[in-house]
């Protein structure tokens, strides 16, 4: 596809001392196209791709966001295409001597917001008001989803302000090392994710009987696992236990039978809840990018940083994430660190991490993926710098470990993987009641647990994704809005999607991914 005739050729440089630059145009750039200073490519050049603005000798830095994202690996004269082919990767960053709290910028507080949530006693406040049925092992997941379907077509609609129901099913729970060191990681992210607020405190768990996870295990200190039906349930101090290996259960209709008595309870005590106008301070939102293209680092990512400040100033938490999409601007994250702790922590995760990938013999150049090169991510150098921007520029004021439940505000590093279905699962555990995803290449990612806002990089990809994508910051690139502009819809947009006054559109065509454990420990 060439570029139309009337369409003129435009190039996005991000910064002054960029010596490259993206071409904009859908369809990219033929080669002899002249540009408005003169330049004449010397390479056709598809959307997204970098274009030398200087002539490269063989080992030059190639220089994007004011960073050096790779050095060229022949000469390339003014006018090339720029790719991964013709470029080599910087080595990584060192842990040591990073710049601590130097760019702490106090931004000015935001008030006057609010949305429609749902308050839990344990102070969280819930987005949506949904039945979610624990697991403790993978054994149970047939039995589970059978049972949610009928939940879903013969109670839930006696239960109008009930949501939906859901089985947090996974692939743990035996033939795991469970006391291996890594092992308290998927053990604390699934006790996590029974808590998270949009589950409304209820309590109930299927287990299978022999498995390793037992439920007291899986539940927190001090819980007692009752088996469903002996009075405690969610109303008392127990949590409902329903064990498939039991005697009483005779087959499998008196297990799906158990399930639904059970599940009536709780509905009944979700049903009774209401919506209450709740601070902007009550919204914990995790962020994070899949399928990234060269444009994420311009538009979406950039208009969700924004998104993010605005958060952080009502007094709300922002979570972003993804080791390997930040590991190359460790220097970035340690100099907004609120403080020396938080340095220290941020630092750790990154350390933890390193060795972890060094034990399976990868490093952090397997992240970037075909569909991200295509889309014009030389490296993870590059992708990192695009990734960061997601985190706008408030200081950083705490560092969260993998499965651990966040227990204060602000802008948090969350440590995950930057696998989007790990990370998802990860942010759940943590508490998120809101989520927000940007996409260049394009991916149908969804959560059946929280709402998930997808912001889409470019125009086209907008336009033929019509009914998957809620936000098009497409318009950045083409000069028709500004960050600040997309940022504040954004914004308005999850007050809205929050309160359930919208739907987003993975809701409302019920794409849900399933939730993906990270398990650095062995299995046997």
């Amino acid at each position: 596809m060439q570029v139309a005739a009337d369409q003129a050729p435009v190039l996005i440089k991000i910064h002054p001392q960029d010596n490259v630059a993206i071409v904009a145009n859908e369809g990219g750039l033929p080669a002899g196209t002249v540009l408005p200073d003169g330049l004449q490519l010397v390479d056709t050049v598809p959307q997204g791709h970098k274009v030398a603005l200087a002539d490269l000798a063989e080992g030059d830095a190639v220089v994007r966001y004011n960073v050096v994202v790779g050095f060229a690996a022949k000469a390339l004269p003014r006018g090339s295409w720029i790719n991964e082919r013709v470029t080599t990767m910087p080595a990584a960053r060192t842990l040591e001597d990073l710049p601590v709290g130097t760019r702490i910028t106090p931004l000015p507080p935001l008030e006057g917001y609010t949305f429609e949530g749902y308050r839990n006693a344990d102070g969280t406040v819930g987005t949506r008001n949904i039945l979610a049925i624990s697991t403790t092992v993978q054994c149970v997941q047939g039995v589970v989803e059978h049972a949610v379907a009928r939940i879903r077509q013969e109670m839930l609609p006696r239960y109008p302000n009930v949501d939906d129901v859901v089985g947090i099913e996974h692939t743990y729970g035996c033939g795991v090392a469970i006391d291996a060191p890594g092992a308290a990681i998927p053990i604390r992210t699934l006790h996590n994710i029974a808590r998270n607020p949009n589950f409304g405190g209820t309590s109930m768990v299927v287990s299978l009987g022999c498995e390793k996870l037992q439920p007291e295990r899986l539940l927190a200190p001090g819980a007692i696992p009752i088996r469903a039906g002996e009075g405690m349930g969610a109303e008392g101090n127990g949590v409902d236990t329903i064990v498939l290996q039991d005697e009483e259960n005779v087959g499998f209709q008196s297990m799906i039978d158990l399930i639904m008595r059970t599940a009536e309870r709780h509905l009944e005590k979700l049903n009774a809840r209401r919506r209450e106008t709740c601070p902007v301070s009550d919204l914990t939102v995790g962020v994070q990018c899949g399928g990234s293209d060269a444009f994420s680092g311009v538009t979406a990512n950039p208009a969700v940083g924004f998104a993010t400040d605005l958060l952080v100033r009502a007094g709300g938490t922002v979570m972003f994430s993804e080791n390997t999409e930040v590991r190359d601007g460790i220097d970035q994250l340690t100099a907004r660190a609120a403080t020396p702790e938080v340095a220290d922590a941020l630092v750790r995760e990154m350390a933890w991490y390193d060795e972890y990938l060094q034990r399976g013999m990868a490093d952090r150049s397997a992240n970037t993926s075909p569909g991200n090169k295509k889309g014009g991510l030389s490296n993870i150098v590059e992708k990192a710098m695009g990734s960061i921007v997601k985190s706008g520029s408030s200081p950083i004021h705490g560092v969260l470990s993998p499965g651990n439940r966040l227990t204060q505000k602000g802008l948090i590093f969350a440590a995950t993987p930057a696998s989007d279905f790990i990370c998802g699962t990860l942010q759940l555990a943590a508490g998120m009641n809101l989520h927000i995803f940007t996409t260049g290449r394009g991916t149908p990612y969804g959560l059946a647990q929280v709402p998930v806002i997808k912001v889409a990089t470019r125009d086209s990809l907008a336009r033929r994704w019509h009914d998957l994508m809620d936000v098009n910051a497409g318009r950045i690139a083409t000069g028709q809005a500004s960050i600040e502009d997309v940022g504040w819809e954004l914004f308005r947009l999850m007050l809205d999607v929050a309160s359930g006054r919208q739907q987003t559109c993975a809701e409302k065509l019920k794409l849900h991914n399933a939730l993906a454990l990270f398990n650095p420990g062995p299995v046997t």
